[in-house]
């Protein structure tokens, strides 16, 4: 299912996978592939579940591609993206070498790749890109047996896009953190699936707190750490007066 917003035509493919198209057809993506949200081999632990269906996505049409961090660089989701113009705008600590997948080296990656930082401003594609950190408060819930957060400090980001004056923001694996409230968004996606992120009820905090003109949810169901009640999510954020839609596959 397509969510049209201003002029931006948006797409959750699955897992972080966001398509966003523009008005003028620039094409940016978000975190795309892993778990065969692309290759079509995407199966749930749970049946029923809501999220998009996966399919054999290679459309090569991407003008930027965007990384967070190392759990969603998948070299090969890129690959069917991107083509030879793409800017791919990575993390600068994502380091495939230490990847425990199967994953290309940045170097072997089509297009362009830029390094970016925590707090970094640019314009690619003609898209404004604003990164900001993500991770999980070490005293919270989103840590490891022995204290270690899923997401550390320093691990990833989250990005704030300006596409035809339109704001898009994808805080990335992150638990809801200081200064989030304050960004001007008109589009939140929001990660829901709580376990190694914000979960459905802090995201309805803060998607309150933004005031978008839309939120559409992401990063849940994909497996079953992952699983939650996006309908609730949605009911929860509706009732505070902010529109919300939910991107997932018809009957589910």
């Amino acid at each position: 299912m397509t969510v049209s917003v201003e002029s931006l035509a948006i797409d959750w493919l699955g897992y972080a996978t966001v398509r966003i198209e523009s008005g003028d057809g620039t094409v940016v993506y978000l975190d795309p592939g892993r778990y065969g949200v692309l290759t079509g081999e995407w199966e749930p632990d749970t049946p029923g579940v809501a999220h998009p269906e996966p399919r054999d996505y290679a459309p090569g049409d991407a003008d930027l591609v965007c990384v967070t961090h190392d759990h969603h660089y998948d070299s090969a989701g890129i690959e069917r993206v991107a083509n030879d113009d793409t800017t791919v705008a990575v993390y600068e600590a994502v380091y495939p070498p230490g990847i425990d997948r199967d994953v290309a080296s940045l170097d072997d990656l089509p297009g362009e790749v830029v390094r970016v930082g925590e707090h970094d401003d640019d314009l690619f594609a003609d898209v404004v890109v604003r990164s900001l950190p993500a991770y999980n408060d070490p005293d919270g819930p989103h840590t490891r047996e022995n204290g270690e957060p899923y997401h550390p400090e320093g691990f990833g980001v989250g990005f704030h896009l300006t596409i035809d004056d339109t704001r898009v923001f994808w805080p990335g694996d992150t638990d809801v953190l200081p200064g989030h409230e304050e960004f001007d968004v008109d589009v939140f996606l929001p990660p829901i699936g709580g376990s190694f992120t914000m979960d459905r009820h802090s995201a309805a905090d803060l998607a309150a707190a933004l005031s978008p003109t839309l939120t559409i949810p992401i990063h849940y169901d994909t497996f079953e750490a992952l699983e939650t009640d996006s309908r609730a999510f949605a009911a929860d954020v509706a009732s505070r007066g902010v529109p919300v839609a939910l991107d997932e596959s018809p009957g589910n």
